[in-house]
């Protein structure tokens, strides 16, 4: 099969395109060509300075296919834009790719679905709702506007609903800074408390990318796919305190949690936890895979936190440009737990931490 990507190196994309090209697809990749060297002899590049720059992308396109002595009428069997956060990009990729592909796939978001939730088991028919996160509203835009030009155009689009992927460049959390997880391990490491959101009982779904891709790539020429939404998530539920200790496993520690509001955080805290917790990881949902099962028969997505969660530890302590410290978020965190500690002296009388 012939599939482009836009992306292609990232947190969920590597993986497909890693299993794709293992099996001996020929895969395109449109990017700025940063992270490429894993593909190196084995993807085809088409290499733009601004993905965002449609009349760049568009030459780089038409040049590509005439070289290979195509005039684009679906050449692709599949194409996949997975950095399309705005409706305006979209719009352009609707222009670009009509008539290219005979199917588009478009990553969305499992937090576009109704927040608060209504109903902790989330299907495919549930609405698509959040108020508290504009990146959920935006993708909901993007997801009704593809639609609309599938109803209207045939555009053939596919929407696909990740939920918390990770892989193993960077460990997933549910309260860290702007700079990424890393300064929250750094704190486990050095025996100090590690905030965790409500109480950490609520539940949750982490998805290794190699999981994901399996999903992805069984909808890839699915006649089942087209015109239809999927979630793809691992099967696995856990409660967060479950998260973070098998975190703490891996990295042979005691984990000391220090439990602090959703609400809390997301009124004193300068890192967008409204979206980030209210919107969406504060949330109990366990997603049902009904639908995926259905259209991907045989899908088995069996890699268990704690195994990838042990394969992402291990990379990221060996890999010194994945250890990017975070002093603003440490500071923060002994902020908070201080002054709350405080809080509690002062009206119960309890000793400090």
């Amino acid at each position: 099969m012939k599939i482009l990507f836009i992306g292609g190196t990232g947190t969920i994309s590597s993986a497909i395109t890693r299993a794709l090209l293992a099996r001996g697809d020929e895969v395109v990749l449109i990017n700025r060509g940063n992270r490429n060297g894993e593909f190196d002899g084995k993807a085809q590049f088409i290499k733009v300075f601004d993905v965002n720059d449609e009349k760049e992308v568009q030459q780089a396109l038409a040049s590509y296919l005439e070289s290979k002595g195509s005039n684009g009428k679906n050449y692709f069997d599949a194409v996949c834009d997975f950095i399309c956060f705005h409706k305006e990009q979209a719009e352009r990729d609707f222009r670009l790719f009509e008539g290219k592909t005979k199917q588009f796939m478009y990553i969305s978001s499992a937090s576009a679905y109704h927040k608060p939730v209504k109903d902790y088991v989330i299907t495919e028919g549930t609405a698509l709702a959040n108020p508290y996160w504009q990146y959920s509203r935006e993708k909901i835009e993007c997801e009704e506007y593809l639609m609309e030009m599938y109803k209207k155009e045939g555009f053939p689009v596919t929407l696909i609903r990740p939920s918390h992927t990770y892989d193993e460049r960077s460990v997933p959390l549910g309260v860290h800074g702007k700079k990424g997880s890393y300064q929250v391990i750094k704190r486990m490491l050095e025996g100090k408390p590690v905030i965790i959101h409500g109480d950490g009982t609520s539940l949750w779904r982490m998805t290794f990318h190699e999981d994901f891709a399996k999903g992805f790539i069984g909808l890839i020429g699915n006649p089942h796919a087209i015109g239809e939404a999927f979630h793809i998530t691992n099967e696995e539920t856990l409660t967060w305190n479950q998260i973070y200790e098998s975190i703490a496993k891996a990295l042979n520690v005691e984990l000391k949690p220090y439990y602090v509001s959703s609400a809390f955080l997301a009124e004193c805290g300068d890192f967008d936890f409204t979206g980030s917790l209210i919107g969406d990881k504060a949330n109990s949902v366990v997603f049902d895979n009904s639908k995926l099962h259905r259209a991907v028969p045989g899908l088995s997505m069996n890699i268990r936190f704690e195994e990838g969660i042990r394969r992402t530890i291990d990379y990221v302590l060996s890999h010194e440009e994945c250890q990017i410290p975070d002093p603003e978020f440490d500071a923060w965190c002994d902020k908070v737990i201080e002054n709350l500690e405080q809080a509690k002296k002062n009206i119960c009388g309890q000793s400090d931490l």
